[in-house]
């Protein structure tokens, strides 16, 4: 097949298309024609349900119960119709009929006798009759289904309330990446904040590069990004910002990209994953780079301070700022001058030089 052929006009990730992964963590891709999907989907219903808004969440908890209601509410008037007692007095029936559920003589009736036996209520003056077996047998389907329903229904708002996605809302990524220079070597660095004061254990962060190539198909390369100088892939504590460096060698993936201020298209994505102290579970967290949101020559503004006792502060107001990276300072030699160290009194004073006229300051 000819290559030429695939190939499609507009690259896949050319800026006035949306990025593969938002700032906020979100994919944006979409399954076009996914075989057998509703299916799919029904087998993980309650990873769904878990997933879903809580405005539709809440839509799904009352539908469930109203529809309930009203299944057995019909099927308790049926009863009722078939058994013959809506046409009878229920105060004083005949001799010869047994009355299923007293005072059930209509559906309004039927649907309020639905009502508190699923939410056990306690019956009144409509009750089931023991010596009808049809409503022994339909009250214990009922009760049943009930107890199944309300037992998946809460399990799913506890599941989704104590999930560790909350958790993971508390960390924030810097917009921006920056390209400095660290001991002379560039290296690509981002911030990452946690924004309750609750520190994180176990904190590991690594990053996937995509980028285009002919065959419009995207390419995938791991990125690694290290803190400071600890060896370990884990930073042990997580409470005060982070920043996280890419060392940008010949043999880096973003060599070639980072090169020139007129950068190629390409998306670095970073993954965010950390255990929570307490619990004792897995948070994640993820966001992207575009080459728009890289700033070459750049440095972030410090953001942790001393306070006037003494103890550490964050300005998150100077977060996501960042400020022109200063060139190496370069101390113009005269050729009458040479720079010498001297001691007076067992001090050393750095700020003489000697010349061919004597001491200058």
């Amino acid at each position: 097949m000819d290559s030429s052929k695939c190939r499609t006009k507009a690259p896949l990730l050319t800026p006035r298309h949306w990025r593969m992964v938002t700032k906020d963590g979100h994919s944006t891709l979409r399954m076009e024609r996914a075989p057998r999907t509703g299916l799919t989907q029904l087998r993980d219903a309650w990873g769904i349900l878990v997933d879903m808004q809580w405005r539709w969440m809440m839509l799904i908890f009352s539908a469930s119960f109203v529809i309930h209601w009203l299944i057995f509410a019909i099927l308790w008037y049926v009863l009722a119709e078939v058994n013959g007692d809506l046409m009878v007095n229920h105060d004083a029936p005949p001799e010869n009929h047994t009355i299923c559920v007293k005072h059930i003589t209509g559906f309004t009736a039927a649907l309020s006798f639905s009502l508190e036996t699923q939410l056990t209520i306690g019956y009144g003056t409509m009750y089931p009759n023991g010596d009808c077996p049809s409503a022994v047998i339909l009250l214990a389907i009922q009760m049943l289904l009930g107890l199944m329903l309300e037992a998946f229904i809460t399990g799913a708002f506890v599941a989704k309330i104590a999930r560790p996605k909350n958790r993971a809302f508390s960390i924030r990524f810097s917009d921006l990446a920056v390209v400095t220079h660290i001991d002379g070597k560039p290296n690509l660095i981002f911030q990452v904040i946690n924004t309750r004061l609750i520190s994180l254990t176990r904190v590991q962060v690594s990053a996937v590069l995509y980028q285009e190539r002919e065959n419009s198909q995207l390419y995938q390369t791991s990125v690694d990004f290290h803190l400071d100088s600890i060896s370990s892939e884990e930073c042990p504590f997580f409470i005060f910002p982070l920043n996280y460096h890419h060392s940008i060698t010949p043999s880096s993936p973003l060599a070639t990209l980072l090169q020139h201020e007129n950068l190629g298209h390409f998306e670095l994505v970073v993954f965010f994953s950390a255990m929570q102290e307490g619990t004792g579970e897995i948070c994640q967290r993820k966001t992207s780079y575009l080459p728009s949101e890289i700033m070459l020559q750049h440095c972030f503004a410090p953001i942790l301070t001393r306070g006037s006792k003494g103890e550490y502060q964050i300005k998150m107001e100077n977060f996501d700022k960042t400020i022109p990276e200063l060139p190496a300072a370069v101390v113009p030699k005269s050729p009458n001058r040479t720079d010498m160290g001297i001691h007076i009194n067992g001090q050393h004073i750095d700020n003489f030089q000697i010349s061919e006229t004597g001491l200058a300051e």
